[in-house]
């Protein structure tokens, strides 16, 4: 009962803060309420880590919490404050301010209630309400035509994405004669699934994690999109953490990493040619989710949810101090020190062979290591790029990095307790996949050391295309500017 409590207490603050944002229509709403409504988004966070301290695994209705949901509900709150508190002056004077917050808030709450959904049909509901909501966000400025055009394209493949998982939650709720999630996922019930069945919910499963993933063939709308999306691409994984007793086949874990490293390849590769430090940012995002899908096709779905926490908080970091890259007026610019990539090998190697010693004998342990210590050695290298704050990014990362262990724990826990089924890949599988990235590292390698080859400036140049927007996606002076200068003109 007292669990019960819980739930009801975090969707109360949810609805305040739904409430909150809908105020924010109203045109006669003061500016400065932004500020209480900022601060009112920390409500859901601290509701949630009450529930997780004190609340356990816990069922209201349709509502449905676990260690995970909690932790995701801690996370999303968390990050949507951390954005507004930004944007509160960083957007100042937008024509669009009041609708910005409005539809971040609904965004996240909306992600945030996709977790905690027990039923399916509610789970294909709001699957797809964070994704409109941030076609929305990239449309919010009318006047600015790259950013309707990148809005359509996002609308159609974030559609497709809905689309995938209402056919998948339908079909499977049809077919076992059970809509909460838990019972839909048993044992007894998939086995009334046939094979060819099971393998096309798969497809669709798949379909639906990649696209929000930026992973290849999809990337464009998150290579051409300015809007903030940590937090939102990170989706993927979780859906196929719920749904794993059906995401069980080797041949479906064999498609989700070759779609995953092939987005990894290119990610990885367009944030090493690129001039523009956004476009740098959000192509190591393709690539890092390309590693958590690597994740769960190895069935090491506690490694991907932690990783997809961290990832989104150290990238929304990233993103949000991207100006402090830009060197100052009467400030000396910061200088990469020629010891910064050898930092970030050292740390790389501690955190991996730390991780790797702590439980050895774990799923998929050995390549998990090794992503953490690659993705420690690359946040390094992130941080040196700012002068201020790098120090403190870094320890903050680092007791996150120590935290997640307890959640990772936990969700062992849950997986031990028939929560769900774990993927166990056949050696062959495991042992192929580290070889792909090993031999991809060393391939890497060698192109770096032999640049003005023929074959070296052909693969730059394909991977510039790939990184580069498509025309209708640009604008060399934003049109909508011309307008503005109009009207203040006519005011005078």
């Amino acid at each position: 009962m007292a669990a019960q409590w819980f739930i009801w207490g975090w969707l109360a603050a949810v609805a305040i803060v739904f409430i909150s944002a809908a105020a924010w229509l109203h045109p006669r709403m003061p500016e400065r309420y932004v500020h209480v409504h900022v601060w009112l988004l920390l409500l859901p966070g601290a509701a949630a880590a009450a529930g997780w301290i004190g609340a356990g695994n816990a069922e209201a209705g349709p509502w449905r919490f676990d260690a995970v949901s909690w932790l995701v509900a801690v996370y999303i709150s968390l990050l949507s404050w951390a954005i507004q508190r930004f944007a509160v002056r960083y957007l100042h004077g937008d024509r669009a301010y009041r609708r910005y917050f409005s539809l971040l808030t609904w965004t996240v709450s909306a992600a945030s209630l996709t977790w905690a959904s027990g039923d399916m049909r509610l789970v294909a509901v709001c699957w797809g309400l964070p994704l409109m909501s941030l076609v929305a966000l990239t449309a919010l400025k009318k006047e600015w035509r790259p950013a309707q055009f990148v809005a359509r394209q996002m609308a159609v493949v974030f559609s497709l994405s809905w689309l995938a998982v209402v056919i998948a939650a339908v079909w499977l709720g049809t077919a076992a004669g059970e809509w909460q999630l838990a019972s839909a996922l048993s044992a007894e019930r998939l086995a009334r699934l046939d094979a060819w069945e099971k393998a096309v919910m798969n497809g669709l499963l798949i379909l639906a994690a990649i696209i929000p993933a930026g992973q290849w063939p999809f990337h464009r709308w998150l290579m051409e999109s300015a809007v903030m999306h940590a937090g939102l691409v990170n989706a993927g994984g979780l859906l196929l953490w719920r749904f794993s007793p059906l995401f069980s086949g080797t041949g479906a874990h064999i498609a989700l990493f070759v779609i995953s490293f092939c987005s990894i390849l290119i990610g990885m590769g367009i944030s090493l040619v690129q001039a523009d430090y956004k476009r740098q940012l959000v192509a190591s995002t393709m690539a890092q989710m390309g590693v958590m899908l690597v994740q769960c096709a190895l069935g090491a779905y506690g490694a991907a949810v932690v990783h997809l926490v961290l990832h989104g908080l150290f990238k929304a970091t990233l993103f949000l101090q991207s100006g402090s890259v830009v060197p100052r007026i009467g400030r000396p610019g910061f200088q990469r020190g020629s010891g910064s990539w050898q930092g970030g090998l050292l740390i790389g190697v501690l955190l991996g062979v730390s991780f790797w010693f702590a439980s050895p004998n774990e799923q998929a342990r050995l390549l998990s290591a090794l992503l953490l210590g690659a993705s420690a050695a690359v946040a390094w290298g992130r941080l040196a790029d700012f002068r201020e704050g790098r120090w403190m990014g870094l320890a903050a990362v680092a007791v996150l990095a120590f935290g997640s262990e307890t959640v990772r724990h936990q969700f062992l826990t849950l997986l031990g307790q028939g929560e769900a089924t774990v993927f166990v890949p056949p050696a062959a599988f495991e042992w192929t996949v580290g070889v792909l990235f090993a031999m991809a590292a060393l391939t890497a390698a060698w192109l770096a050391n032999r640049c003005t080859s023929a074959l070296a400036v052909r693969v730059y140049m394909h991977l510039v295309h790939l990184g580069e927007p498509r025309p209708a996606a640009m604008e060399a002076h934003p049109r909508y500017l011309a307008s503005y200068l109009k009207e203040g003109m006519a005011h005078e």
